[in-house]
């Protein structure tokens, strides 16, 4: 099912919610919500910086049980993630540039699939020492290794990606 978005870009989505961009929408890095975005992804790093979520120690720390810190990142996270999509559902539906957002929902599969995704996740941030989150954070920090991870996490993403239509869901 095509549905439009605005007059200038047209979203399909398809049994894997696949979306796909006008070439103009992709290819105009001087659009004035990218710039507003880059900003945004540069704050949120800041703040993952100055209030040591990047921190090997305190993710030790969370992990031995031996401190709050993290765990009370997480216990505010949550519910903001949860307010921001509520308001972005009701009220905000529409993104800088104007486009409609879609989030289709979530359809839960078994929990091998979990287990098994979790264990991957949990083995790169063991091995890492970060999540997905502030890796970008720690690169801009000076942790030039951190390189090695993100080019790492793209490539898994990509590879999910390519192989999904082929894996149980």
């Amino acid at each position: 099912m095509t549905t439009p978005v605005e007059s200038r870009v047209d979203v399909e989505l398809d049994d894997d919610d696949v979306h796909e961009l006008s070439a103009e929408q992709v290819r105009d890095p001087t659009a004035p919500g990218l710039w507003i975005y880059l900003l945004v992804g540069t704050l949120f790093g800041i703040v993952l910086t100055k209030g040591e979520a990047i921190s090997w120690f305190r993710i030790q720390e969370m992990f031995r049980f031996q401190g709050f810190h993290m765990f009370g990142i997480f216990a505010t996270a949550l519910p903001t993630a949860i307010v921001g999509v509520q308001l972005l559902k009701q009220r905000w539906r529409r993104t800088l540039s104007g486009e409609t957002v879609v989030i289709p929902p979530k359809h839960l599969g078994s929990g091998v699939r979990y287990a098994a995704g979790g264990t991957i996740f949990g083995l790169g941030w063991a091995l890492t020492g970060a999540c997905p989150g502030p890796l970008f954070a720690l690169l801009g920090s000076g942790v030039t290794t951190m390189a090695v991870a993100i080019v790492s996490a793209m490539l898994g993403t990509w590879t999910y990606g390519r192989l999904r239509h082929r894996l149980p869901h």
